[in-house]
């Protein structure tokens, strides 16, 4: 295994370096198979106990090389010394419990200014925020929306469009991303 830590952009973190961010696949129905699954259930209580939020976990495949990307956040931001030590931790720990079959890159960072939303309690701190959302079957004629997540109650996410609003389930989504705005200031 060869292992790289980096840090996105995450609320311009005077610590934090910038580097790259992948996308995130079906959010609702499994986590990218097996693998991911087993890695996301090895370390979850590992960065727990750090005070470290699990975000996501992929792993794809990228000229012909096994990617295992690991995004976190804490409050306040995630540090180049914040991703050193998580790789460092969960390094062994998926290899001793061979997680993953074969070699493979370990890349360690923050989710980054357009962070997915996953949980249910990401949608709970992102009301109020600007959002994309694509949902798995059309409604109201389309899978994309953007907008500004006004509420979410029950399950139920009630987005403010451009010319009104729509509300969406939660169980419906494909994927969200919150959407960072840069001030033209």
């Amino acid at each position: 295994m060869v292992r790289f830590f980096f840090v996105l952009i995450h609320g311009f973190h005077e610590n934090a370096g910038l580097c790259e961010k992948k996308k995130e696949r079906n959010f609702m129905a499994d986590i990218q198979g097996t693998a991911t699954t087993e890695v996301f259930r090895l370390i979850e209580p590992v960065l727990e106990g750090m005070d470290i939020e699990l975000v996501d976990v992929e792993y794809v495949t990228e000229q012909g090389r096994s990617i295992l990307r690991v995004y976190i956040d804490r409050h306040g931001g995630v540090t180049i010394d914040d991703c050193a030590a998580v790789s460092r931790e969960i390094g062994d720990l998926i290899d001793i419990n061979d997680a993953l079959s074969g070699r493979y890159v370990l890349e360690v960072s923050s989710p980054g200014l357009n962070r997915p939303l996953k949980k249910e309690k990401d949608f709970v701190q992102a009301v109020g925020k600007k959002v994309r959302l694509k949902t798995v079957f059309p409604v109201d004629g389309r899978r994309n929306y953007r907008g500004t997540l006004l509420s979410f109650e029950n399950g139920n996410l009630f987005v403010g469009l451009e010319n009104g609003q729509v509300q969406l389930s939660f169980l419906d989504l494909e994927k969200a991303n919150l959407v960072y705005e840069f001030d033209n200031e």
